[in-house]
């Protein structure tokens, strides 16, 4: 049968143009997928206990198999009540809690009272998430005392916000959190609670080659926010 009207004309067929030699491809890959490859590692807990609030991370900054520092410090104080713990980029941790700070100060000035830790959480949370197109490479942990006790807030690089009672994020996250689990009490005393932090830490600097040094500690109280530091 003969076709009718004319033809369309045949369209060159557009060769693909390599960016890269897929070995190449391939590699980059398995390193995003890994994370481990440039992502520094961290052990850092939080724990509410009978009459406060115990965050606690170790001192090692690594990328990748390299170990950059021995005195990192990964705990922050932003109010008298109120102080961050993170795992992730020492860059972003440092940003973040001086945004933290300087928001809650504002906070303070302009309402005349402290910020709650739960509106100080929000707020790190809002912060997180509206840099999510050009995200801070860290997950924290916000704790504190106020009117309503203790808490403790886990977030993660996206903002999502979590309220628990302990918790552990990092590099160090599973063996950490084995000990944690089986020894924590909410009737516990500041005493127990640096413990029993300490002990899941070190459990995790034992198997964990990303963590590791020593550890920082900052205790909130009805007293105030204790700050202190061990080396091993």
């Amino acid at each position: 049968m003969e076709d009718y009207g004319p033809r369309l004309p045949q369209l060159p067929q557009i060769p693909q143009i390599q960016l890269m030699p897929q070995e190449q491809q391939q590699d980059q890959g398995n390193q995003a997928q890994g994370g481990g490859v440039w992502m520094p590692g961290a052990t850092t807990v939080g724990a509410v206990f009978k009459d406060g609030v115990i965050l606690a991370s170790e001192k090692r900054v690594t990328y990748g198999n390299f170990i950059m520092s021995k005195g990192g410090k990964k705990v922050f104080k932003v109010t008298d009540r109120i102080g961050v713990a993170c795992a992730g980029l020492v860059g972003d941790m440092q940003i973040l809690a001086k945004e933290m700070q300087a928001q809650a100060n504002l906070f303070s000035m302009d309402v005349g009272r402290p910020i709650s830790v739960r509106s100080a959480a929000k707020l790190l949370a809002n912060v997180l998430f509206n840099r999510r197109y050009s995200p801070l490479f860290t997950q924290t942990i916000v704790g504190g005392l106020d009117e309503e006790g203790g808490s403790l807030y886990v977030l993660d690089v996206l903002g999502s916000l979590i309220p628990d009672k302990y918790a552990v994020v990092g590099s160090g996250t599973e063996i950490a959190m084995g000990v944690l689990e089986e020894g924590y009490k909410e009737t516990m005393s500041a005493k127990e609670a640096k413990e029993l932090v300490t002990r899941s830490i070190k459990s995790a600097v034992s198997r964990d080659s990303m963590s590791g040094d020593g550890i920082d500690f900052l205790i909130i109280t009805k007293e105030g926010i204790a700050e202190e530091s061990i080396k091993f």
